[in-house]
């Protein structure tokens, strides 16, 4: 065992899978009964040596997309408690060798997930000699219902997972020397939700000087709530689990498994998107993150942000060819409207693209179904990191886009290049169990082993290996087999979000 120290106390970790291992250890206490959503607390200090070599509990959660897609139940989901404040270390040595550091940021619609899945195992960073720390942060309602005008004493309530990031990265920056890493050289990355949190961290005031470098993967500056929404979504869930705004006493009354039962019911409702993310109007996130980006918020830090290519089959996997997506293409023709431009005209430029799109999948005529995926991809993962991309660009920050094109021949190839696919290439964990249901078998190694270089040397040098993002070029690296670098990838269906996204 070895041991190292900490501002808390002295903590012991296990040599495995060629590395040093911490788990579990306590950066924040999230104040738990009647003090349940307020923002964190420093962890309380021990005495003698505490044991780092088991991971802590999730935050409460229901069955999220990705366990329910392998078969999870909730029985065989790992421990949970509201006290989950916890984070792992993946480090060569826990010597003073101040290496370059990485924070992952989990995703899982800011509802479910935690630091501890084998996926994102940061033992093959270790090997290339980067400092790998995961974080575990309040989800679903315990870490994004806004309660600040429904209740006296809860301001705050709707940015608390974020405000748990940041008590994180606070950790990482007065501890991280003490795991052989570099709290000067920084890099937080994250996907989805976990994407989404780092263009929330970009822009945040309250996360300025934290990190140098941040990766978004499929997930950028566009998720956000306005306070009139957020309160209209905290209403829901009071309605559900049936507490009336202003009795803080019933609502602190509540047992985590009501919780839970109430932030069901508002998943299942109809709030437009997910009703679980970053509130803006308060000091961690005082505007929309991509408002804050345009403004500069972000310059100084450099940015690699990208998509997959083909994101939104994920999502698509229950839907049957031929079944009526009319009301999900709501949102997407509701933009293009108040833009003045025809949503019509629209599809028909996606329709001649999938027609002749290699890997599309598509018949000679696109499926409605195939014209949804491509639609929502772009909507919700696409341009978003675009307009992260431009916003960096516009400000003199140095940044870089990618995209991830291999398809995966899981589930008789209906996935696609789809959302979260990338992330075992990312961490060259191809081998972690329950990756092969996502990639099939012979995922290809020297695409994870070109991915997992390029993340290692943005996090070590600053760059990626490829030419930087312009507004001219829009220079994008694909990885695929084999990877190239394109400009401008599929720009004719970019440019129709134009004064739209």
């Amino acid at each position: 065992m070895t041991t190292t120290n900490t501002t808390h106390g002295k903590v012991k970790g296990v040599d495995k899978l060629g590395c040093l291992q911490f788990r579990g250890i306590p950066f924040a206490t999230p104040p738990l009964g009647t003090l349940r959503w307020q923002p964190p607390k420093p962890a309380d200090k021990w005495d003698g040596v505490r044991d780092a070599t088991e991971f802590g509990p999730t935050c409460p959660q229901n069955v999220g997309t990705m366990e329910a897609m392998g078969g999870v139940g909730r029985a065989a989901m790992p421990p949970m408690s509201e006290d989950c404040l916890t984070l792992n270390v993946w480090t060569p040595a826990a010597d003073d060798a101040r290496r370059p550091t990485m924070v992952w940021i989990h995703g899982g619609a800011f509802s479910t997930g935690s630091g501890r899945t084998p996926w994102y195992s940061g033992h093959n960073f270790a090997r290339d000699g980067v400092v790998v720390v995961t974080v575990n942060y309040r989800l679903n309602a315990f870490g994004f219902l806004r309660f600040d005008e429904l209740f006296d004493g809860f301001e705050g309530t709707g940015t608390l997972g974020i405000r748990d990031q940041i008590a994180a990265l606070e950790w990482v920056r007065d501890n991280i020397a003490n795991f052989g890493g570099d709290p000067d050289n920084l890099t937080i990355f994250g996907e989805s939700a976990g994407g989404m949190s780092v263009g929330t961290l970009l822009a945040s005031p309250k996360a300025k000087g934290l990190f140098t470098k941040a990766i978004p993967q499929s997930g950028a500056g566009h998720n956000s709530h306005t306070e009139q929404d957020a309160s209209k979504i905290a209403e829901q869930f009071l309605d559900v689990v049936g507490v009336k705004a202003g009795d803080a006493d019933a609502l602190l009354a509540l047992s985590a498994e009501q919780i839970l039962e109430g932030a069901q019911g508002l998943a299942q409702t109809d709030v437009g998107r997910l009703p679980f993310q970053p509130c803006v109007g308060d000091d961690v996130v005082p505007v929309a993150p991509i408002d804050a980006s345009r403004g500069g918020a972000s310059k100084d830090v450099a940015v690699l942000v990208g998509t997959c290519r083909e994101e939104w089959k994920l999502f698509s996997l229950g839907i049957r060819e031929g079944q009526s997506l009319g009301r999900t293409h709501r949102p997407m023709q509701a933009l293009f409207e108040r833009a003045g431009k025809s949503a019509d005209d629209v599809a028909t430029v996606y329709e001649k693209k999938l027609a002749t799109a290699e890997r599309s999948g598509a018949a000679e005529q696109p499926s409605e179904l195939d014209l949804r995926n491509a639609i929502e991809t772009d909507r919700i993962f696409r341009i978003p990191a675009i307009r992260l991309a431009e916003a960096q660009v516009a400000n003199g920050a140095r940044t870089w886009m990618y995209r991830f094109d291999w398809p995966s021949k899981a589930m008789d190839g209906k996935l696609g290049a789809c959302h979260a696919l990338e992330i075992p290439f990312a961490f060259d964990n191809l081998n972690a169990p329950g990756a092969n249901f996502f990639t099939g078998e012979g995922a290809p190694q020297d695409v994870a082993t070109e991915m997992h270089a390029a993340w290692v040397s943005f996090a070590r040098d600053g760059s990626p290996g490829w030419d930087a993002y312009d507004t001219e070029r829009r220079a994008t690296k694909l990885f695929d087999t084999p990877s190239t670098v394109a400009d401008d990838p599929d720009g004719d269906t970019r440019v129709l979000w134009e004064g739209v996204l």
